[in-house]
């Protein structure tokens, strides 16, 4: 007997929303998945979306009518990081679950408005967070699990963005926290929810620093953009937003909407940090430092969780020299002395393969979850409160209860 096929319907029509949402439901998950409608203020973005999977997707510049035309069991957010809570909050009103891309939203209001239309509506919101399904985090989970570094004391993080990764958020629209919240907000999100969910704990306080050292107005020789840029010759960060990967997704769709992608590094309006470091102290007593940078020569990240019954260390390097093999590897070290490595082989796909574990469980569903992958507003507010808390500690320059910030927001 054929199982029931859901509706869906997509907000934001970037190139997450078509490749990481688009494409797998119309490509892969079409037995159990529909795909009935799209929604853009761009139309050549939601042309290119029609295009890259070859149908003729009901396509609608105004969300409401979108939801009454096609009446989806599902919406999909993919939006730029400030309308999420909108998007999310009329879609539960409307009766619909939402699928939300990270972060759930950008500050404490917005997260409490999201969770009151939950509370309200009885519906249900997934947040995507792909990096718990990679196998190679997904056996860090499972050791600890396990119980074999006992009860957690304290966890030490750091995760470095390259150059190149790094340079393209202060090129977009995440350069100013009114649209990302920052990366504390919509890079870190994914790291604080990470060690929420290692460690089975959740945050108490958060103290933080930050700064704009290394973008932003450091350079004289800097333009508008990289394509009307008389410095493109000899600047390292120039991006050619003609070539084919973004032309039609970005470069074409400017007449629509104004949005350029490729923005100067180094403009005066950047207002997010590039170097940021943190302290969390959880509600069972374990606390962690945590740093991020947005302009290394090599990108991955370095965690240690320590124990009562040890110490683990993982690291996953992704570009540079210290970019990692075949292998990833997680190291034990136990109170008696013992060493012991464990190897997992690296796979392939977005997100160290965490893309496709994650779109298996939200389509079809028919993957175990024994160890508790998918997340819901509870997860989605933890990991985006940490970085919210942190925000306010840079401005206030004192420490923030975190979860204070679900029933107000600090006093300026």
């Amino acid at each position: 007997m054929k199982s029931y096929t859901k509706k869906y319907v997509i907000v934001g029509c970037g190139n997450r929303g078509i490749e990481m949402f688009a494409v797998p439901i119309v490509k892969k998950f079409s037995d159990v998945a529909e795909l009935v409608g799209i929604s853009d203020v761009n139309l050549q973005r939601m042309g290119v979306l029609k295009k890259r999977v070859k149908r003729d997707i009901a396509s609608f510049k105004n969300f409401s009518e979108m939801l009454k035309v096609t009446k989806p069991d599902t919406v999909i957010v993919t939006t730029i990081d400030k309308f999420h809570h909108k998007y999310i909050i009329e879609a539960l009103e409307f009766g619909a679950d939402v699928i939300t891309e990270k972060p759930m939203t950008i500050d404490d209001e917005k997260c409490r408005a999201i969770l009151n239309a939950q509370k309200r509506t009885g519906k249900k919101v997934t947040v995507t967070f792909n990096y718990r399904f990679t196998p190679y985090v997904s056996k860090i989970k499972e050791l600890i699990s396990k119980g074999a570094i006992g009860k957690i004391l304290s966890v030490d993080f750091e995760w470095i963005l390259d150059a190149r990764h790094g340079a393209d958020y202060f090129r977009r629209w995440h350069r100013n926290k009114a649209n990302s919240g920052g990366l504390l907000v919509h890079k870190a999100t994914h790291h604080f929810d990470l060690v929420n969910w290692l460690i089975n704990q959740e945050p108490e306080t958060v103290f933080a620093f930050g700064g704009l050292n290394f973008y932003g107005p450091k350079r004289k020789q800097r333009g508008q953009r990289c394509l009307t840029c008389k410095y493109k010759s000899s600047c390292e960060f120039y991006m050619d937003i003609s070539c084919k990967e973004f032309k039609k997704l970005y470069l074409e769709a400017e007449k629509c909407d104004g949005y350029y992608r490729d923005k100067c590094v180094f403009a005066v309006e950047i207002d997010i940090e590039d170097t940021m470091a943190l302290c969390v102290k959880y509600d069972k007593g374990a606390v962690m430092t945590y740093s991020l940078i947005a302009h290394s020569p090599y990108e991955g990240w370095r965690m240690a969780i320590n124990g009562t019954n040890g110490r683990l260390e993982a690291e996953i390097f992704e570009s540079g020299h210290k970019a990692s093999g075949k292998n990833q590897k997680i190291m034990f070290y136990d109170r008696k002395g013992q060493i012991k490595e464990i190897i997992v082989p690296k796979s392939k796909g977005g997100h160290g393969g965490g893309d496709e574990r994650l779109l298996r469980m939200l389509f079809v569903g028919d993957l175990k979850d024994p160890l508790g992958h998918m997340a819901g507003t509870r997860a989605g507010a933890m990991s985006i409160l940490t970085g919210i808390s942190a925000n306010y500690s840079i401005a206030l320059g004192k420490p923030i209860n975190v979860k204070d910030l679900l029933k107000k927001s600090p006093v300026k």
